[in-house]
């Protein structure tokens, strides 16, 4: 069987922990290439090329997108602050 090169938003979601509606929201805004196939679908060689250009990152807030700094004790990142 082959490998699979294109998913579902919905399939992204569960793949980011996210919900379905942020990842609608990264295509919306741009950030996420999509096409439509039937429904919206993302290309696996996109998806790897969007996490790749994004590590690193600070996504929660997809209008104010900004480096993380660093990280605390319990895994939390904090801007500038230890």
């Amino acid at each position: 069987m082959s490998e699979r090169i294109i998913y579902t938003v919905q399939e992204v979601a569960k793949m980011l922990h996210s919900s379905p509606n942020y990842i609608y929201l990264l295509i919306e805004k741009g950030y996420l290439p999509a096409m439509k196939l039937g429904s919206i679908k993302i290309l696996k060689s996109t998806l790897e090329k969007f996490l790749l250009e994004n590590e690193g990152n600070d996504l929660s807030d997809i209008n104010n997108i900004k480096k993380l700094n660093n990280i605390n004790t319990v895994g939390e990142f904090n801007n500038g602050k230890c």
